[in-house]
């Protein structure tokens, strides 16, 4: 699998790494400690549940851990006039007559219940590097597409607000 991330993308994840080594990872070791001091263990639900906690800190670092090392590094620059990552685009749909505004983010940043778009989706993909104006083809797969026009493009930048995923 590769996923493409910008520095900034590594840079954050690198951060929550370092987080969840240095205080979630201490913070649930502690809980493991008290939990197990209460004595019996078979019906110690809080020693069962500050272990379910541990183990998911542990398997969130593994997991970002992994993204990093098989990241593709992308850059988030574009040409002023171009659609790029963190760019915010206003697009009008051809085929219902609406008009939607998404931003262009990295696949760990993706959520289009927010209206945050993967460069790695089909309409994200479709879109990079088109122009205002510019009458775009999105296929979704082989036997179905739909046509959209870029009406806006605004640079947005990367000041963090857009969360890194979670799965």
């Amino acid at each position: 699998m590769h996923n493409q991330l910008t520095e900034n993308d590594i840079k954050r994840m690198k951060e929550e790494i370092e987080y969840r080594k240095l205080v979630v990872r201490k913070e649930a070791l502690e809980a493991v400690k008290e939990a197990r001091a209460q004595g019996d263990l078979s019906e110690n639900f809080e020693y069962y549940a500050a272990k379910r906690e541990k183990n998911r800190n542990e398997s969130r670092i593994r997991f970002l851990e992994r993204m990093i090392k098989t990241a593709e590094v992308i850059s988030d620059d574009s040409k002023e006039d171009e659609i790029g990552v963190n760019n915010t685009v206003e697009l009008f749909f051809e085929e219902d007559g609406t008009t939607e505004t998404m931003k262009i983010v990295t696949t760990m940043r993706g959520n289009s219940l927010e209206g945050l778009v993967s460069t790695e989706s089909p309409i994200g993909r479709a879109l990079l590097g088109h122009r205002e104006g510019d009458r775009v083809y999105v296929e979704v797969n082989s036997s179905y597409g739909y046509y959209v026009v870029v009406r806006s493009i605004r640079k947005t930048i990367d000041d963090g607000s857009d969360k890194i995923r979670s799965f």
